[in-house]
């Protein structure tokens, strides 16, 4: 059975991590910089993968490769939140109040969507 991992749980070793090999936190502008790096490293991988671009020659996909960059976009979006004082499991709980009050029934009555 896996770990279970709250959000919280993972600010708080993200931070730990920090503190103990990481030095001290890039700032946020540079940090901000790298999501964006690490979003567009993902953008690339989803696109050859399930778009319509093809892989170079000696690249290849993976599961494994998916997860690392997913896993790199939701380290630097943590590291983010700790540097911001954001708690992110509110955060969300909140975020998805949101989505549920605006969306209760717009994507089930899009047609688009059927």
């Amino acid at each position: 059975m896996k770990d279970e991992m709250t959000i919280g749980d993972l600010q708080f070793k993200v931070d730990d991590w920090i503190n103990r090999y990481g030095v001290r936190y890039f700032s946020e502008l540079t940090n901000t910089a790298i999501l964006m790096e690490e979003v567009g490293e993902l953008a690339r991988l989803m696109s050859r993968t399930y778009g319509d671009q093809s892989f170079k020659e000696g690249e290849n996909a993976s599961k494994e490769a998916l997860a690392d960059e997913m896993a790199d976009v939701l380290w630097v979006l943590v590291c983010l939140a700790n540097q911001t004082e954001v708690d992110l499991d509110d955060a969300l709980r909140r975020n998805i109040e949101k989505k549920t009050k605006r969306d209760l029934e717009r994507h089930i009555n899009n047609n688009k969507l059927k």
